[in-house]
């Protein structure tokens, strides 16, 4: 197992796939061959059949998940055993489709002023305001920021792609003052040290601590706020191409979700609940 596990590595690295989709497939082939005992090289159809039930019926794995661990068990057998893949046999589970979770203006400034630490503060208000991942900003240098050109670049996002995306005047101001106060050096917001980025389990928990304290009840993450950040643009006029490239998506059918989500139209409409009096 070890040298099928070296050579799907290599496979992996050859194709430059990023370092999270790495581990989740080697993470799944481990966890499917442990479950059964043996190598994977020696099963086939009705273990991957059995796999995918397992995660599903006793790990209650999201269905998203489930897609990730048919990639990592079809790669395994296409590319590093160089063997048929059942794909007729095993079809690939059916995506769930959910509508994001959308704060509202006042939600996101009420979270943003929840912390008193600067810093949090400054991350929070650039999650919402550039829409970035947040691998993006934990990511994010220094000399990312041009203030010249109000831009913020992205290194290598998702897909290994870089973009641009806005800088807000709100946030510059917040930036030079925690410019002045923490000084970084490379990253811009930095961990331990100033040559380590901020881990993003820290900014989750400034997040979730900073929710709570705002009494935001939506099971909001901090992905809720690149949500926001699209939606609302949306709903100011900005249209969805442009938003397909400040966000970085490949297919503007995946920024199209968020016009299911706006308000722009539907407060304009007249509930007829709200008409029961009037005479017919």
């Amino acid at each position: 197992m070890e040298r099928l596990r070296d050579r799907m590595l290599e496979e992996m690295k050859l194709r430059n796939l990023s370092p999270r989709t790495i581990r989740a497939y080697m993470s799944h082939m481990e966890r499917y061959s442990k479950l059964f005992g043996k190598s994977p090289a020696s099963m086939g159809e009705a273990e991957i059949r059995k796999y995918l039930r397992y995660l599903r019926e006793e790990r209650k794995v999201s269905w998203s998940n489930i897609n990730v661990a048919y990639n990592a068990i079809r790669f395994f057998y296409i590319k590093t055993l160089n063997r048929e893949f059942c794909v007729g046999k095993i079809p690939r589970p059916k995506t769930e489709h959910k509508l994001p979770i959308v704060l509202s203006k006042t939600e996101v400034k009420s979270i943003i002023e929840a912390p008193r630490n600067l810093k949090y503060k400054t991350i929070l208000m650039t999650l919402y305001s550039t829409g970035c991942r947040l691998s993006e900003v934990s990511h994010l240098k220094v000399t990312d920021i041009d203030s010249k050109r109000m831009q913020v670049r992205v290194d290598q996002g998702k897909g290994k792609k870089d973009r641009y995306t806005l800088l807000s005047e709100t946030l510059l101001i917040t930036l030079r003052d925690y410019w002045r106060s923490y000084t970084p050096k490379t990253w811009l917001f930095f961990g331990c040290n100033k040559d380590t980025p901020l881990t993003v389990s820290s900014i989750q928990k400034a997040f979730k601590d900073a929710k709570k304290k705002a009494g935001i009840i939506k099971p909001a993450t901090v992905h809720t706020l690149r949500h926001s950040f699209a939606t609302h643009l949306l709903e100011s006029g900005a249209d969805l191409f442009t938003i397909q490239k400040l966000l970085g998506h490949a297919n503007v059918r995946t920024t199209g979700i968020y016009i299911h989500v706006q308000r722009k139209n539907i407060i304009k409409i007249v509930n007829p609940l709200d008409r029961m009096e009037e005479s017919p």
